[in-house]
């Protein structure tokens, strides 16, 4: 009988160890992918193609402060090119208690427009990424469960702890960087719909860092492509740009 509860403990005790690490995995990945250095600067190149293989194309100045690593964060896109969308700003306040803050500020409008939590599954200014996809899904919003390994990739199955428009995804991640390389979305049926990809990862001051990222909806038969370029980290950038005065005043110094 003593045997018998020695086993069940040991396996209550893997379980836990187990769990733990799956959980250490996840956050790991997560600060690779959003939280490299204090702050940082981009330029990113956006080609959205639709189904006919029209291309649409977007310039956007991206910038991010950590406010707490891991934790709370501010994202700032302001849009150069096209005409069309020049000048327009996302603006995001990520929170560890709350639901995230998000703004899009309209220049033919002059209108500042506030995000709902439940449109941060919305696509962003009409890609194939999604208002959450370009700050970041909160890892306490899934459950998280290792389906498999090999010597290159932790497999990685996340369950939404409440109703969203999928019924679970898979991520994997690169086990030497702790980047997310691949993250497959599926619906109710059990079927992936859509698949973002890491496409390339270069080093840069020092982070392994996404630099071209590619968002494939596949029943749509659309996908977009993220270049980054002229990426650099821990420039110092003041907390206080990224407030709403600067929406419709955007901080020159940083966008050149």
């Amino acid at each position: 009988m003593k045997k018998i509860y020695l086993i069940l403990i040991l396996i209550l005790l893997g379980s836990v160890t187990f769990s733990a690490n799956v959980d250490e995995i996840v956050k790991k990945a997560y600060n690779a992918a959003y939280y490299a250095g204090d702050d940082g600067r981009s330029t990113v190149d956006m080609e959205i193609v639709d189904k006919n293989k029209r291309i649409r194309k977007r310039r956007i100045i991206m910038l991010r402060k950590d406010i707490t690593d891991g934790k709370e964060q501010m994202y700032y896109a302001y849009f150069k090119e096209p005409s069309d969308v020049k000048n327009m700003v996302f603006m995001v306040h990520k929170n560890t208690k709350k639901d995230d803050d998000r703004w899009l500020y309209l220049p033919a409008l002059d209108l500042v427009k506030r995000i709902a939590s439940n449109d941060k599954r919305s696509s962003f200014v009409g890609s194939d990424f999604t208002y959450e996809d370009i700050s970041g899904r909160s890892i306490e919003e899934d459950v998280h469960e290792l389906t498999g390994e090999d010597s290159s990739y932790y497999i990685i199955k996340n369950t939404p702890k409440t109703l969203e428009d999928f019924a679970y995804y898979v991520t994997y991640i690169d086990k030497k960087n702790y980047l997310p390389i691949k993250a497959e979305y599926y619906n109710s049926t059990g079927n992936i719909y859509r698949r973002i990809t890491a496409e390339k990862i270069e080093v840069i001051d020092g982070f392994p860092t996404i630099t071209i990222m590619k968002a494939d909806e596949i029943e749509k038969g659309t996908y977009t492509v993220n270049k980054f370029s002229d990426t650099v980290y821990n420039l110092g950038m003041e907390e206080n740009i990224f407030t709403e005065r600067y929406l419709r005043r955007p901080p020159r110094k940083w966008l050149r």
